[in-house]
């Protein structure tokens, strides 16, 4: 990726413990004003509970972090002109988000999903944003599984149409899909 391209998008995708939040953090972490999107909620799951403070601890104490599970739009648009990058970890919490609040109602998902977009196309700094590949995985057994692997991968293609950059991380290596690199990263 150019330098000059500082207000882009970077969609970084790959399967569970991929290495996609470490290097989009690692991506993040070159900017000086940094707002942090967490898409989990807190609720009664002490193994999440652990793994949103391992993250908390991972991430620079300077950063301002914003919990946000579902107006992802509302966050890009009001938090682009107060940092240099947002990061937005991740796409798959929130579809599971928009899933539980909305339930089968399509036009309610839309609307969530295409503010995204347009908030992704009007930004005015840097946008990194993190997602679980499900398109590589078995097909789940009931329907509402489906309905959420179909709803996240919507959700991918949706956003990797709208990005610069798409990066897909197996193993802990950057895989660029679309864009490059930026500054050669590996």
């Amino acid at each position: 990726m150019q330098k000059n391209q500082v207000n882009s998008v970077i969609l970084v995708l790959g399967g569970v413990r991929s290495g996609k939040s470490r290097y989009a953090q690692q991506l993040a972490e070159r900017f000086g004003r940094v707002t942090f999107v967490a898409t989990a909620e807190r609720r009664d799951d002490e193994e999440m509970h652990r793994k949103i403070e391992r993250h908390r601890t991972e991430r620079p104490a300077h950063w301002t972090t914003v919990e946000e599970p579902i107006a992802l739009g509302r966050v890009v648009r009001s938090s682009g002109d107060n940092s240099d990058a947002i990061l937005i970890d991740c796409l798959t919490l929130f579809s599971a988000n928009l899933m539980e609040a909305y339930g089968g109602n399509e036009a309610a998902l839309e609307a969530c999903v295409e503010d995204l977009c347009v908030a992704l196309k009007k930004k005015s700094c840097k946008v990194i944003l993190v997602s679980n590949e499900v398109g590589s995985g078995v097909v789940p057994a009931y329907a509402l599984g489906r309905r959420f692997r179909d709803l996240v991968g919507e959700i991918n293609q949706r956003v990797a149409a709208v990005a610069d950059t798409v990066v897909l991380m197996v193993a802990g290596l950057p895989l660029p899909l679309k864009g490059s690199l930026e500054g050669g990263h590996r």
